[in-house]
């Protein structure tokens, strides 16, 4: 690197780990592919093992493939280190020191690839080796979730981070906000004039949320048993797709201005007291059953996870946002384990005409919006249409957009994250008041549950989840549009 080069560094905390082999390496390498970095970046990985410079890109390569991977691991270096470890970060200290002694550094970005029960150790040990202060460059922090495990936890952890950093500084990462179709939401709603006048109770019958997965909990059992379907998911990535569908129009595309808008939007919840929470919610737990033709355990099969568990692996739930645009509109949220498959899909259905005019209208359904995010992403909008021929006979139709209209690759959700965290847009990061105002809707329910004498229900390996997350919807009078 030249000393006319201004290069950023990138500080992996966890360096050997699962998400900086699989996620963070990859995700670099493309974007020095790509010409997507204005700036020189080098990766220092710290983390326990007894490894220098050369076994840690060894490492590195034994796991990373691809174009662009060799060029960003040969510039990669190492600083062993505990995270509790007061001379690791004193190591560090010198080693970053000593990088930027020849070059004109941009800044630094810490990357939190660390177990949650690390964080307070390392904004700690950052903190008290002086190695947050701007005084050749930015600093950042990138922190993964789960942030917290309640509001206490979160409000804990907010206190300890701002001791060390600002929040200007602080981008806590939910990968969810990086996927493309999730993105796409805002354009969609706010680029095209056929969409807003139509976004709000007079026209939006109810909207429907679902994030399944066709894995079991796989080898993260002790993980989930202090987690949970409701911590895992419901708090990060299905209230982060709930802002955006239902947030107001924000004065600018900028960081702070939509970030308003999305925290209005969990503010305005209504938090179910326990009394209601039996009434609103489904909790289950995936008993053995079948999968692709295939046997499966169930989740008190898993290994570390307790025969008598009542950990729910499926959570859903009926919520009420409480301002002018949605009042009385109904948000169905659920997301489960070893579900039939994989997928995550938001439905908008709107209302039916106000009347029928035509012969066996009413077979036709409501007029449906559907964003999949994952794995076939697209947007679907479903209307009815008149079959050709003589007759007046309705049919359902779908118009449909996917991303090879585009005739190239989108980025990957850490790609785009990981950019924006090296240029300071914090734009698809959570805020702070924004945690922990999910928080207190995760809280509310937790606190019903707790207050349940049954445990989760059981439903098969393969299945859709509980028979109860069913008549959720037919109480209403509605039906699930994934299944």
């Amino acid at each position: 690197m030249s000393a006319t080069q201004e290069g950023a560094i990138l500080v992996v905390f966890g360096a050997t780990g699962d998400l900086t082999h699989r996620k963070l390496i990859p995700a670099v390498a493309e974007l020095h592919r790509t010409g997507l970095l204005k700036r020189p970046l080098r990766i220092v990985g710290y983390a326990r093992q007894d490894l220098d410079d050369e076994s840690f890109r060894d490492l590195l390569r034994q796991t990373v493939e691809g174009e662009g991977t060799d060029a960003v691991i040969a510039d990669t270096c190492y600083v062993r280190g505990d995270f509790q470890d007061a001379e690791g970060y004193q190591r560090l200290r010198k080693r970053l020191a000593e990088l930027e002694k020849d070059s004109h550094s941009a800044g630094r970005v810490y990357y939190l690839a660390a177990p949650p029960s690390f964080y307070t150790d390392i904004f700690r040990g950052i903190g008290e080796a002086d190695l947050a202060k701007e005084d050749g460059g930015f600093r950042r922090i990138v922190v993964e979730k789960p942030f917290g495990r309640d509001l206490k936890t979160a409000q804990d952890l907010n206190t300890e981070l701002h001791q060390v950093f600002q929040e200007s500084q602080v981008f806590r990462i939910d990968h969810y906000l990086g996927k493309e179709t999730v993105q796409n939401i805002l354009v969609l709603r706010f680029a095209n004039g056929i969409f807003e006048p139509l976004w709000n109770r007079r026209y939006i019958d109810h909207v429907q949320i679902t994030v399944a997965e066709s894995l079991g909990v796989e080898h993260r059992g002790r993980y989930y048993e202090e987690a949970g379907a409701l911590r895992d998911m419901m708090q990060n990535h299905l209230l982060q797709l709930m802002t955006l569908i239902a947030m107001e129009p924000p004065v600018a595309f900028d960081a702070d201005a939509v970030r308003n808008e999305k925290v209005k939007v969990l503010r305005a919840v209504r938090l179910p007291s326990p009394q209601e929470v039996p009434h609103l919610t489904v909790r289950g737990q995936y008993g053995p059953g079948d999968l692709d033709g295939k046997p499966v355990p169930g989740y008190r099969q898993e290994s570390d996870v307790p025969p008598d568990s009542i950990r729910e692996t499926f959570a859903a739930f009926k919520l009420k946002i409480e301002n002018w645009r949605w009042a009385d509109v109904p948000f169905y949220l659920r997301t489960g384990k070893r579900l039939e498959r994989r997928a995550s899909e938001i439905s908008v259905q709107f209302q039916r005409a106000p009347q029928r005019l035509f012969p066996r209208e009413a077979r036709l359904k409501p007029n449906v919006l559907r964003l999949r995010i994952q794995p076939d992403e697209g947007i679907t909008l479903s209307v009815g249409a008149k079959v050709p021929g003589m007759r007046i006979e309705l049919r359902d139709v779908e118009m449909e957009f996917d991303y090879d209209a585009f005739g190239r690759r989108g980025t990957e959700a850490y790609e785009r994250l990981l950019h924006d965290a090296l240029i300071g847009d914090g734009t698809l990061f959570t805020r702070k008041d924004e945690v922990e105002a999910a928080w207190q809707v995760v809280d509310a329910i937790e606190r019903g549950w707790q207050q349940e004498e049954a445990g989760p229900e059981i439903y098969p390996a393969g299945s859709w989840g509980p028979e109860s997350a069913d008549e959720l919807l037919h109480h209403d009078g509605r039906r699930w549009h994934l299944r």
